[in-house]
């Protein structure tokens, strides 16, 4: 009895503490997030938060979505419009990514990314679908409380929902592959040179982006790299930092977002990090399954190499898995008696 009392009070334990990191988190992640507010101080092209709630959903469980809550909770307090205004945005910044995580749930959904299926649930389930809750009820809110105006609902609409999505896409991923990172052991020397080479190259294309020309392009060569060399370990970080560069160049006006109203620039800005998210996830999860099937085909020919040598030895037969079960089945059996 006392063991198991310990047992639930270490579990209370653990969830009380998983749920204040994921508080913290989300909080720190929002105030660094609305450096890059592009509407009403509270609507950014990139919401950090997002991501941080579904992947602490995806590795700890449902528990932790008080953490969600309470995050939301302290990122908006300060930014009103009223309480009860408040309140609801905390709704929908809850709700969004625990629909998000019980949608992928279903699907079977594999923390790892490493199929295709994965990573197309992530984009279309995860991000896409379930951040329709909070763009909707947060910019909803913003509306009924005079915030906004009716031809503004639709742009803090389209901003706050692909701002979401965006957290999804780019924060996700990243922190799912820190779940699982190692210190690398008995790596070849080039391979290290080739990661530095890759992070080097990454910040210079950061300073390209963030510069007057406009050659985001620059960028899509670095994950296509990343992605066939480092798959999600690489893929995953070289978009967020790719993304952040086109953000920064975004709120300067520098670049291809120079002379452009707010919606111009938020198709443009949105379109290029969502097709740099989808390059790195699809990709590297392509790469990821194509991999993993020659593995299989590799055991499979040793498999096929060892049967051959022991039938040209003539060590025994080959059996089918069928024909083998139903002879150890009779030999537990004993013989059959004849009629």
């Amino acid at each position: 009895m006392t063991d198991a009392r310990h047992e639930r009070l270490r579990r209370g334990g653990l969830a009380a503490l998983q749920i204040c990191v994921l508080a913290a988190l989300y909080t720190a992640s929002a105030r660094a997030g609305l450096l890059q507010q592009l509407v009403r101080g509270q609507v950014t092209p990139l919401w950090p938060p997002s991501g941080i709630a579904l992947a602490g959903l995806l590795l700890c469980g449902p528990r932790v979505w008080p953490g969600v809550a309470l995050g939301a909770f302290l990122a908006n307090v300060g930014l009103g419009p009223s309480l009860p205004g408040v309140l609801a945005i905390t709704a929908g910044n809850t709700l969004a990514p625990v629909c998000s995580y019980l949608l992928l749930r279903r699907t079977g959904f594999r923390v790892e990314l490493d199929r295709l299926r994965d990573a197309l649930a992530l984009i279309f389930l995860g991000a896409f679908t379930g951040m329709l809750i909070s763009a909707t009820t947060g910019s909803g809110t913003l509306l009924l409380a005079g915030a906004l105006n009716t031809n503004g609902f639709w742009p803090t609409w389209s901003v706050w929902w692909t701002g979401d999505a965006m957290g999804v896409l780019v924060v996700t991923p990243v922190l799912l592959v820190l779940r699982s990172a190692r210190w690398p052991r008995h790596v070849p020397p080039s391979r290290c040179l080739e990661a530095l080479l890759l992070m080097a190259a990454t910040a210079c294309i950061g300073l390209v982006e963030t510069g007057r020309t406009p050659m985001l392009f620059l960028g899509f060569p670095l994950l296509i790299w990343a992605s066939f060399r480092f798959r999600l370990a690489g893929a995953a970080p070289c978009a967020l930092a790719v993304s952040t560069f086109a953000i920064v160049s975004a709120i300067r006006g520098s670049g291809p977002f120079a002379g452009h109203d707010l919606l111009t620039k938020m198709i443009t800005l949105q379109a290029f990090n969502a097709s740099a998210a989808l390059t790195a996830l699809l990709l590297s999860a392509v790469i990821s399954e194509r991999n993993r099937t020659e593995r299989e085909i590799a055991r499979a020919c040793r498999q096929l190499a060892g049967m051959a040598a022991r039938i040209s030895t003539g060590d025994r037969q080959p059996m089918l898995p069928a024909q083998e079960s139903e002879e150890q089945e009779q030999t537990r059996q004993g013989p059959t008696p004849r009629p």
